[in-house]
Order: C-alpha cells, then structure tokens, then sequence
C-alpha cells in the first residue's frame, strides 16, 4: 500500500538528492535575498573562486536598511550605505537579472516582491536569509529562513543539508467574524500554543478559516509561523492560489500554465496523512487580538485585561499591569506596514475601515506610518485612491521598505512610547530601543489612530 504522506512531506521527498544517517541533502530551487544577509555569502563565494549556481533563479531587493521618505541620498546611517553598496557591486559582479535597488518600480520588502513577482512558486524549495521566508508556503513552497553560512553554500551550490521536520496540522474551523482577520487568527494561535510550540516541526494550516482566506491573509498566517517556533508553515493550495498567480511576472504562461495549474491542485496532504501533532481551534473562539508582552504569545483578545499569570519582566518593559484592560492602553504611534501586512488587500482593509469611522488621526498620536510592501502596491493603491483616504486622516503615506518593523532604518519608534503595529515582532527594542510594541491588525490599528487607544471594533463598527 502506497503511504499517505502530508503537503510537508510530498515536497520535501520530491527535493531529495541524498539522504545520510541523520540529514538531507535537498535541492533549493530560489533564493530571493536583501542587503543585509547577503554581503558575507558573496564574500565566501569569492574566496572559493566559485559564481552563483543559478542566476536565474536568484532575486534581491534592498529592504531592510531603506529609508522610506527618501531614496539613496536620504541614508543617514554609514553600515546601512555600505551594505548597499555592496550589494550593488556584487549584483553587477555577477551580472544578477532579477535586481530590483532602492527607488526602482520594482523595489519592495524582499517577501512581497518574491510573490507578487510569481518568483516564489507552488510546489518549489526556497530559502532566504531571512526568518520570515515561511511567509511562501502559504503558496505551498516549502520554503524558510537560513543562517548567513547557509546562504553562502545555497548560493554557490543550489543544495543544503537538513534533518527532516515532523509534521503538525493547526485546524481552525468555522466562520470568522468580519472584523477578525487572519493576524488575529495567527497571533490567537500563538497564544495557545507558545513560540517554541512549533520548533521542530513543519506547520500545516488547515480548515474552513484557512480555505476561506485570500492568498494574501494566508500568506500573513505563514510569514508568523516561525514566531510559533516552525521553520515552516504551510497552506495547501487551491483554485485561489492557481487564480493568484495567473498574469504575473515569473509565472508560467499559455499551455505551461495550464501543467501548472494541475500541478498546483496537487499540492495538498492525503486524505488519510498522519500528523505527529495536531491542534484544534474553533473561529467562534476568536476576536481582534493584541500583544501586551515582549513576545507574540504574549497575547490576548482586546476585550480581555492583562492575565494574572503574566510575565511580571515584560509588564515592567511595556509599563503595564496584571488587570489592565487592553482598551484602556492609550498609543502613541501606529505603524501599518512589514511583510506581515503590507500588502494591498491590507491596505484596503484599512482604508476602508477608515472611511467607515470618517475619523482623522487623534491629537494624542505623534505619528501615523502607512507602509506599502512594494512599488506595485503603491501604484495599486494610488490607483485605487487609498493613498489620499490616509493622507487626508493625517497620515504619512511613505515608499515601499521594511520601516518601523525593525530599528534597522530612519523609522525607528522613541523609547517608552507604545506602537500599534501590523509588523510580526513584539521582542524588546525591536522597533528602536524601549519601544512598547504592541502587535495587531490592520483594523485594530487603523482605529486606535483615530481614537488615541486601543478600541474594540465591534463597539464602533456597529
């Protein structure tokens, strides 16, 4: 009898070039990279006198260190040029095609280009130096974040050595309220299960929430399976997925298209595949989220207070208490934004909200950030006229980059002053030093900058 095997295990067995007592040697089809991981791959490489496996199959953005109201010349900081810099030297070195720098329509966060560009695609390995890299398998790629070293031999050769992850299904059923979106369903799940409750395994996401879900709230479902502890989170294909990637740059066209499209249906478990762990959650159980501690399981419903049990080191960092209501939380800056919740489906949910309320920026927030996860959904949104909603609330609409997601740019949040942020990390002076960030969604975002604290939504959203 042929054995039922899991999403996780048909693409990883399909990679599989060697198999030794222990590990893997596996075939890594992409690698999309960025300015601050990259530098010492090359470096290796040209110690070893080699030249990039593929460079077809190589696609780098500068994201992370980028100033967003700017271009180039509104670099402030030394170490961010020089990284730039040295990605640009080494992308023309090696005569690497798919390049998109600083200011070009192209340019975006690493993680939204790799998909949008139909780059990343169904079925394929991926690896990136970059933790958030499971953001693709909610396209059914099986891709994660690797180490400097590990970008280095991927670069050179297309293969890695791995041990094989055991595998883990998180069913969530039912129907979800319309103002709970798939951040809430991520960081709820990260409550439950903690940020090690993952490690060592490859995360499935199954269920009628899952399957209801665009290609784009999926995808911020996985970009934080690794703040669950996962390398990997993965979500089974579907027509969503077959109708997301038709049209786009990379992707397969006419009859090729047609292959793919089969291909792509495929990619889901058997029936009857066994999972070493299984969880069930139920969307009833689930309502807009927000984090009070300095990490994403440090989390709770916005009608809730601050459990007792809390962790007495992160009170004393966010400057909160056991008992504290999350809707008595007063904010000082909001950041819409990250390759968390970036995209245009994100933005629209948040203009609309907006529009909806028909409420500007309140007196008490110094600063409301509205990042766009690349040049595309720029153009999108400017299009489609959400850039003027948010400038006319007071806003700042800015240009495509990482931003206030990391203290790695000119976006850096103030210490002391609480953040309602759409990014993936809540870690302490991830935003810049002694900032509070508090993790949520793009409504419960937008909404908290109009009020000045967190409000729950279905308060005013009646």
């Amino acid at each position: 009898m042929k054995m039922k095997k899991t999403l996780y295990d048909k693409i990883f067995d399909s990679h599989v070039i060697k198999k030794y007592k222990d590990s893997y040697l596996i075939k890594i089809d992409r690698m999309p990279g960025h300015e601050v991981t990259s530098a010492q791959a090359f470096s290796d490489m040209e110690l070893n006198k080699r030249t990039p496996w593929n460079i077809n199959q190589l696609l780098f953005v500068e994201d992370h260190n980028t100033p967003t109201d700017g271009g180039y010349d509104s670099i402030t900081d030394a170490n961010s040029k020089k990284q730039i810099d040295t990605l640009r030297n080494n992308i023309n070195k090696y005569k690497i095609k798919k390049f998109y720098p600083l200011s070009d329509d192209g340019n975006g966060i690493v993680h939204v280009v790799s998909t949008e560009t139909g780059f990343i695609l169904p079925g394929t390995t991926a690896v990136c130096g970059d933790s958030h890299t499971a953001t693709y398998g909610a396209v059914s790629s099986l891709a994660f974040g690797v180490g400097t070293s590990e970008v280095s031999v991927v670069l050179q050769t297309g293969v890695l050595r791995v041990q094989k992850l055991k595998n883990m299904r998180i069913v969530v059923d039912g129907i979800l309220n319309s103002l709970v979106t798939p951040k809430d369903v991520i960081l709820y799940i990260i409550s439950k299960i903690s940020t090690s409750g993952g490690t060592g395994y490859a995360i499935e996401f199954a269920g009628k929430v899952f399957e209801d879900m665009s290609v784009e709230g999926r995808m911020t479902v996985s970009n934080m399976a690794i703040e669950a502890g996962a390398k990997v989170g993965l979500i089974a294909s579907d027509k969503k997925t077959i109708e997301y990637f038709s049209g786009r740059k990379f992707t397969p066209s006419g009859e090729e298209f047609k292959k793919f499209s089969e291909f792509v249906m495929s990619l889901k478990s058997d029936d009857d595949a066994v999972f070493d762990k299984e969880y069930i959650f139920y969307a009833d159980d689930i309502e807009p989220q927000v984090t009070y501690g300095t990490n994403p399981a440090e989390t709770v419903g916005i009608s809730k207070k601050i459990p007792d049990n809390s962790n007495e080191s992160s009170l004393e960092y966010m400057g909160l208490e056991v008992g504290e209501k999350i809707s008595d939380i007063k904010v000082d800056r909001v950041f819409l934004g990250s390759c968390t919740n970036s995209r245009i489906e994100d933005l629209r949910m948040a203009s609309k909200i907006l529009k909806k309320i028909n409420k500007k920026q309140h007196k008490d927030i110094k600063q409301v950030l509205v990042v766009p996860g690349s040049m595309e959904v720029k153009r999108k949104a400017e299009e489609e006229g959400i850039d003027k909603i948010f400038k006319d609330a007071g806003f700042e609409w800015r240009n495509p980059g990482c931003s206030a997601c990391l203290a790695m740019n000119n976006d850096i949040m103030p210490s002391g002053e609480h953040i309602a942020s759409t990014s993936n990390r809540n870690f302490r002076d991830r935003q810049g030093k002694g900032a509070r960030t508090h993790l949520v969604s793009p409504i419960v975002a937008i909404i908290a900058a109009t009020y000045g604290r967190f409000i729950i939504p279905k308060e005013i959203l009646k």
